[in-house]
């Protein structure tokens, strides 16, 4: 007996309402606990040009820009394991199925362990991360397409061996730092954080995602047959190799962009996509929004739970992620049937 899915916009409404006032909501919680009503009268006191109160900077310039990241990366990560998935065809794919993560962590790591970078300041991590995930996606790309195209089977098994490859370099990096934080510094930034969120750092991962979601939407009903198979795809006069490449480049661009503002955060864009599917269906018209508001909300949640559990101290998102993630998605996958890719 097909699964009943629920109604498509009155869920994403439901979503999009509960994921702005779970951003007002996770302002209260810090290392400092602010009254709800405090937080409410700091973030209209803004509007209505009123003087700034007590908890106006830390409202305003750490915690706002902060829920806002992980918004965004949440979002994004979704959106990204999403179309990850329809590309290589895999229900096990995610956004750092590529390897991107890693090749990000190898440029991640050798600005923290040799001061690579160093004259671009706060930057450095960011754009060493970048410059990796760049290049890691830019070496597959070149593998796959000298050896017959950007096919499934190509892209995940390049990208699982140069991940290996990217995981064992970082540790080498680290090995030979004589930074004894070194270590402590690499783990906790490819475990991921938004901690270090600036309204500055908002605004280029925000277009991407913007970007991509557009992007994705648009050719919804090419995605749909990619899913089905490149054969279907073929025969409904889609130009599989383009299309492919096209995802693989957008969604390249777009993760090495997040993995630099947030390190690496795992589970979002493995279980969120599947968590849409089973609530709205598999068609891309609707798993995409779905996806992308859940994971916006998801992420934010994450990260109060990170902020809060061992108070003053933080836990970073990939550990939090791991932690519900895991029991969250087996407990959707067991409710009933669920498919991907034409596979039970």
């Amino acid at each position: 007996m097909p699964r009943r899915r629920l109604p498509f916009w009155p869920l994403l409404f439901v979503l999009a309402v509960a994921s702005v006032l779970s951003v007002i909501a996770s302002l209260a919680f810090g290392s400092e606990r602010i009254p709800l009503t405090e937080v409410v009268a700091a973030v209209t006191d803004r509007f209505s040009g009123e003087p700034a109160g007590r908890w106006d900077v830390i409202v305003w310039e750490l915690r706002l820009p902060r829920a806002l990241l992980a918004l965004v990366v949440g979002a994004g990560l979704a959106i990204a394991g999403a179309g990850m998935q329809t590309l290589v065809r895999n229900s096990l794919a995610d956004p750092y199925l590529l390897g991107i993560s890693s090749g990000a962590s190898v440029g991640a790591t050798a600005a923290l362990t040799t001061g690579a970078l160093a004259g671009l300041g706060l930057y450095a991590v960011s754009t060493g991360a970048l410059l990796g995930a760049v290049g890691s996606a830019l070496l597959i790309w070149l593998i796959a397409t000298a050896q017959g195209g950007l096919t499934p089977i190509r892209l995940v098994l390049s990208g699982v061996v140069l991940s290996s490859g990217f995981s064992a370099i970082a540790s080498l990096l680290v090995f030979l730092s004589d930074d004894a934080r070194a270590a402590n510094s690499v783990m906790f930034w490819m475990l991921g954080s938004v901690g270090g969120a600036t309204w500055e750092k908002l605004v280029i991962p925000a277009a991407f995602v913007v970007v991509l979601a557009a992007g994705l939407l648009v050719v919804h009903r090419w995605l749909d047959a990619l899913a089905a198979g490149p054969e279907t795809a073929a025969a409904l006069g889609i130009n599989v190799a383009a299309l492919r490449t096209a995802l693989f480049v957008i969604l390249s661009v777009v993760v090495g962009v997040l993995v630099a503002v947030s390190g690496g955060v795992g589970f979002v864009g493995l279980i969120v996509p599947h968590a849409a599917r089973l609530m709205v269906g598999a068609r891309h018209r609707v798993v995409l929004p779905v996806a992308a508001v859940a994971g916006a909300m998801f992420l934010v949640w994450v990260d109060v739970l990170a902020r809060v559990m061992v108070r003053p101290q933080e836990i970073p998102l990939g550990v939090v992620t791991g932690v519900l993630g895991a029991p969250l998605f087996l407990l959707l996958m067991g409710r009933g049937s669920y498919r991907f890719g034409g596979d039970r």
